[in-house]
Formats: C-alpha cells, structure tokens, sequence
C-alpha cells in the first residue's frame, strides 16, 4: 500500500533520499535511532496470512522426489539444462528453493525458524506472490496467489476466469509466469528503528537471489520487470487494496519477476510492461481475504522510513532497455563459447564434493560465530569472486546467472579485508565488479595515494581484484563493523560500497532501493558459496559507515557509499540448540 504523500516540505525526494541515508548512519559515538530495547511482547508474526483466503498445499517434496536438484556446480555452467515442465510439482520445488522454511532451531521452550531467503535478524520482511495465467496441465487457478511459507501453500487472493487471465498474461511466452516481493517495514523497524528501511531492502536483494537460483534449478529463467510503476506494482499484488489492510501492519511492494523455461524464446518484456501497467482486469473476478494482524499494539512510527518509502516510489514507467542494460539475458547454448570455470568444488581441505543445490541450498545458514582458525585456498576465493562478477564484454557477451536476473552495471564494489587465506597475503583489497577493469581510475583518485594497486600472484587475469595495503586488518574489521568479533575471526570480510550520487541522479530516488538489491544479489551468491566451500557466511547490517570511506582515503561528502558488510569463515555451532525438520508432525 501506498505511503500517504509528504506535506510539502522544501526537500526535493533526492534530498529526502540523501538526508535519509545519512540520518541512518552509524558513528562511532552514535548508532542510528531505534527504540534502544527489544519490546518482545509486540514483536510482529513473522507469517502474514490472508485470513478468508482459499489455501492450497503445495506438495512437500524429499530430496529424491521429482524434480531432482541438479549438482550445485551446473548451475553456473554455459550448458543449458533441459527445462522442467510447469506442474505442482516443479512449482513447490521453486518456492522451496526461494522462500520455504528450512528448519526449525530450538532452545528450551523458544522455537523460530529458518528460512531458504536470509533476513537481517531472522525477522523476515518479504513476503512472496505469484501471478499465473491458465497453464494447460498445472492444478491451479488463474490469478494472484500469496505464498505462505509455515505451511508451504499459496494462498488464492484474486480468482479470475481463464478469459480475463489470458487478456493479462497475453505476453507472456506459453509456461510463464509472474513473481512478486514486497516489504512489510514494521518486522525490521521493530528491532532496528530507523535503519530498518535499509535492511528490508537487503533482504529483497536475497529473495531476488534466490527466486533466480530456485529458478535455475528447474531449468527457468527469471527476469526483474523494473520498468512497472510501484503503483502497478502494489496493484498487481492486491496492496493497494485499502480495505484488506485496514488496521494492520502494511505492506509495500518492491518487485515483479518473469519466470519461464529456458528452451523458450525470451518474452519481450517491453511488451510485458505494457501489458501489466495498462491492464484494467482486476476490477473483475473475486478478491479473498484480509490481512492478519501481525504485532498487539499499534507499531512503533518511524516517520522518517515513511519519508524514504515516499521518495524512493517509483512513479514512472520506463522501459526495461535502459542505458545500463549490458547484453542478452538468456543462458549460452551448448556449443557456444563458455564463461571460464577456475578450479573444481572442493571444500577447504581440498576434498572433492559434489552437492546437489538443492543440499547447499536447505543447509545455508547465518553464521553467529567463527572459530578464528579456519582458512580457505586463494582459488575456491577467486571462484567466489568470479562468480560476484556480473561480465559482459566482447569477449563473453551474456551475463551469468544470477546476474542475467539484473538489468544495469554494476554500482556495488568490495572492499575485503583478507585474514587467512592460503596464497594471498593478508590486508586491505579492492575489488572492481565493473567489467573489463573499467572505472579504475576513478577508484584510484578518489582513495588514499599511498595505496599499492598490485595485482596478486596466481590472481586469473579477468578479476580486477587489487591489493591496496599488506598487514593485519583483524582488529579494525572488528571495529568497522561495530566490534562484532565475526569480521576478524573469519577467513576474510569486506564491505560493498556503491556508487551512490551517479545513480539517483541518471535514474531517480527510486534507484536507492535498487542499490541495496545489489547488495543482497552479491550476498547471495556469496552465502551459498560459503557453504559449497564447506564453511559459512553471514551478513552485517551493523557497522560505521563514515569510517569506513575514510580507512579507504574518500572523502568526508564522497559520491560512494558502504551498505553492506559481509563476513565468511570456519563457524562455531552452538550445542545448546535443537534442530528440527520445516515441516512436519511436530507444527501441528
């Protein structure tokens, strides 16, 4: 639902934007704002529901039932897998791979669980929708459906004859389909006040991430649909139906994605921008349900995160051909020229694995703590790298996956700080995601003159991976990340810095969510990177941000910005916890 407009103060939405993003930082002699406590008895249910709404099971499927998950490893590589056919089936293994429960963890009579998508403090603001047609074959009505991830169903909130559904999907190719992510602000504002506006953004970053792998899985595509209007958005999704949040938390749209196989032609999405945005369809056929209450009392108001969500709508239609777009979308065929593959999976030990994704995809989890010890091999590093690396040159002309997802350059580069890996010397490094080593220059003006720019030894030639400093950077990557022992006692941790002014400015204020995406894409691909290397990863929302530019050598109004910290390494697990299966007898 759409925030109400803004009195007309004298800021511009930019400002707006700009003042929010600095109010928000974190100082070494002040965190940003938030209530100072946890309230846990008006902490919100992490499950919306749509009460009144028909609720149809999603089959729960073993690892072995049909469809199988692919090798991790094959998801990333040139050759094409065969499609899946679009039944229940395949559909339940989409929303299991990107937004189901995937454990339940347990310590004395306190549950919470676990889910395939990631969110800062397990809070889980993104919720999921499908929009679907009158697929021959497929079990399922036409209309829009909300997914309900405690009990792996969809919940059917606007019912529409197979006519009016074939007038609204007429662009899309046969098979597809339409996903959509939104935020309800309150689950992440409840614990972190003012920030929490950032953090929901994370997040949908990830889910972005994992609907593209979950995709991938079956052999589909995915593509983000970013020339719709927020207002089309939330209307498509049924949010800005008024009546069916009356009285509870909102809910704020952020996403709609195109899924199809890959053995089919790609949709010609400006045809389906248009189709969506102009559609007057859901006036017809029956709406279900009402939203579900999710915390006691009356949120906490951050009038600020409502300040931000006004700036940052999208109110324009633009097309999806936009300046930043880099290529073609859609996977090589066999035969064509292939992306390089730098070494095998193996864990830190060097023994050879052989995960299914579907393995690697259940097992992620955040990690609390690392052991300080744990290491890993300078090439598994440079193959996580290489898979943040969202190329397109002459030379290799098609985004991989997850990043044939994405429909710009790249704004977000790491700064890593290398504790313990076996081949690089430990310190300070900048990596350049932009392709092709652009932008380089600007990097090295704009940071401190002393810094080295040296390429490693044994580095692959396409990385624009460069050491800027040698030495021990444990104790200030503890420091820069608010003194969490996790960015020292981890095997390597870093922080994205975007490119910040350029962006709002060529594209609008909406783009600052579009820049914290970025963030949680990387994190991502990153998560489940750590966990086929056999360690684990986290995420770190909590960190000083102006410190941060200045450890690099930018200055105090500099153009970039740090939005996410990460961290990777050897974890501790903590014996004290139970963990249970996502479904099953023990939920009833």
């Amino acid at each position: 639902m759409k925030p109400e407009p803004n009195s007309p103060d004298i800021l511009s939405s930019l400002e707006q934007v700009t003042q929010y993003h600095h109010q928000t930082k974190h100082q070494f002699n002040q965190y940003a704002r938030s209530l100072g406590y946890l309230d846990w008895a008006n902490q919100p249910n992490p499950f919306r529901r749509y009460e009144g709404a028909p609720l149809i099971k999603l089959p729960l499927l073993s690892p072995e039932d049909q469809p199988v998950s692919p090798p991790y490893e094959s998801l990333f590589s040139s050759e094409t897998m065969p499609p899946q056919p679009l039944t229940l089936f395949s559909l339940s293994r989409f929303f299991e791979y990107a937004l189901s429960l995937t454990a339940w963890k347990e310590y004395g009579s306190t549950r919470w669980a676990l889910r395939s998508n990631p969110s800062s403090g397990n809070l889980h603001p993104t919720e999921g929708y499908l929009l679907i047609g009158a697929i021959p074959g497929l079990k399922l009505e036409s209309g829009l459906y909300h997914y309900a991830p405690k009990e792996h169903a969809l919940e059917h909130r606007w019912s529409v004859e197979p006519d009016t559904a074939s007038d609204l999907f007429q662009a899309l190719p046969p098979d597809a389909f339409l996903v959509g992510l939104s935020s309800i602000h309150w689950r992440e504002a409840w614990k972190y006040g003012e920030r929490a506006f950032r953090y929901c953004q994370h997040d949908t970053g990830h889910a972005l991430g994992t609907m593209r792998i979950a995709a991938a899985t079956l052999g589909w595509n995915l593509r983000l649909l970013d020339g719709l209007s927020d207002d089309t958005i939330g209307r498509l999704l049924g949010l800005s139906r008024k009546q069916d949040f009356d009285g509870v938390e909102q809910e704020y749209p952020e996403l709609l994605a195109v899924v199809w196989p890959l053995m089919k032609p790609a949709p010609a999405f400006i045809e389906i921008i248009h189709s969506l945005s102009h559609s007057d369809l859901f006036g017809k056929g029956a709406w279900n349900g009402r939203a579900n209450r999710l915390s006691k009392d009356e949120p906490v108001q951050w009038d600020i995160i409502d300040v931000v969500t006004e700036a940052t709508w999208k109110h324009d239609t633009t097309t999806d051909e936009s300046p930043g777009n880099l290529g073609s979308h859609s996977r090589r065929n066999k035969g064509e020229e292939s992306s390089p593959t730098l070494v095998s999976n193996k864990t830190k030990s060097g023994e050879s694995i052989a995960l299914s994704a579907g393995h690697i995809i259940h097992q992620r989890r955040s990690a609390v703590d690392f052991d300080g010890q744990t290491g890993m091999t300078a090439d598994r590093f440079y193959l996580m790298l290489d898979r943040i690396l969202p190329r397109a040159s002459r030379q290799l002309p098609e985004r991989p996956m997850p990043w044939d997802a994405w429909p710009w350059d790249p704004t977000v580069h790491l700064a890593l700080f290398v504790h313990r890996i076996d081949g690089l010397e430990p310190g300070l490094y900048w990596f350049n995601r932009f392709p092709e080593h652009r932008r380089l220059p600007i990097f090295q003006a704009e940071m401190h003159s002393h810094f080295l720019w040296t390429k490693p030894d044994g580095c692959p030639d396409h990385l624009p991976l460069y050491l800027l400093e040698e030495g021990n950077g444990q104790k200030l990557a503890k420091q820069l990340s608010c003194g969490q022992d996790i960015a020292g006692d981890s095997a390597f941790s870093l922080g994205m810095l975007a490119e910040f002014d350029d962006p709002l400015q060529t594209f609008g204020p909406w783009f600052y969510k579009r820049l914290f995406w970025e963030t949680g894409l990387v994190g991502q691909v990153l998560y489940l990177e750590a966990e086929a290397a056999g360690i684990r990863a986290t995420g770190i929302g909590c960190f000083f941000d102006n410190p941060v530019h200045e450890v690099l050598g930018f200055h105090p109004k500099t153009t970039w910005q740090s939005l996410y910290h990460f961290t990777m390494g050897g974890p501790v697990d903590d014996g004290r916890l139970t963990t249970l299966p996502p479904y099953g007898n023990h939920l009833s």
